[in-house]
């Protein structure tokens, strides 16, 4: 399969705080990857490198081919258009719309027709899952749920190939958090997606993502699908998938 997103050695630090210590992971066109850490293992961090919000100290990013260390201003832009991002909490504009924040960028970015801008907001609105009803509220008339969905259709406005997502499920119920889920996945095999998720919920882990990275000990201490890391021996797996949450999961058959 065809690599879409390739890190090699990255290290971050702020100040004396090394985040990240040669990270190396590889994400595949048309999988949901996960990224999974304990808090501060740098997983949000790592994301905001791959979106160009920050940069490491040493290592390489390949994101779509783009070398995110000698990116040009020109070709950022490009490459931010294939990409959709849903930021934790959904980042909505409260002032605006549903409506008026998932065309924002269709405004700024394209030349289309008022008209057709409006219907592709509509169809990205009903794509998600909510009513059309919804695209005259504000953020504060919205449940948290709605609130995903919301940002999710923004994030997929301009038909991207790679969609980011940091902690999607965070805020939600157990049947909310399964129903986006169950969301990302009709999304990524309708659209052809490849989704590169921040998570700590183990559920998502077991039951969406194809191929994931555990960090931990400021690296990447074990990759692949859940059968290959579960066999690694190491704390951070065992407290992830050999605790009590892990051993539900586990005889649940799920």
């Amino acid at each position: 399969m065809k690599t879409v997103v390739d890190i090699s050695n990255i290290v971050t630090a702020f100040g004396d705080m090394v985040v990240h210590d040669k990270v190396n992971l590889s994400v595949r066109e048309g999988e949901i990857y996960g990224l999974l850490g304990g808090s501060g293992s740098g997983k949000s961090t790592l994301l905001k490198e791959m979106i160009l919000l920050l940069r490491p100290q040493s290592g390489n990013i390949h994101v779509l081919d783009y070398d995110l260390a000698t990116i040009s201003s020109s070709e950022a832009a490009r490459l931010k258009h294939q990409w959709g991002v849903l930021f934790q909490g959904g980042a909505l504009y409260s002032s605006l719309t549903v409506e008026e924040n998932v065309q924002i960028k269709l405004l700024e970015y394209t030349d289309l027709p008022l008209k057709l801008i409006k219907d592709i907001v509509r169809m990205k609105i009903n794509m998600v899952g909510l009513p059309s009803s919804a695209a005259s509220l504000y953020p504060a008339e919205l449940s948290g749920g709605m609130v995903k969905r919301a940002a999710l259709a923004r994030a997929l406005v301009m038909d991207p190939k790679l969609l980011f997502l940091d902690e999607p499920t965070s805020g939600l119920d157990p049947v909310g958090a399964e129903a986006f889920d169950k969301l990302i996945v009709e999304l990524r095999d309708i659209l052809g997606l490849t989704v590169v998720m921040v998570t700590h919920d183990i559920d998502s882990i077991w039951t969406i993502v194809d191929r994931f990275a555990v960090l931990g000990d400021k690296k990447v201490i074990a990759e692949g699908s859940l059968a290959e890391v579960i066999k690694t021996d190491h704390p951070v797996i065992d407290e992830f998938f050999r605790g009590k949450r892990g051993q539900i999961r586990s005889q649940s058959g799920k």
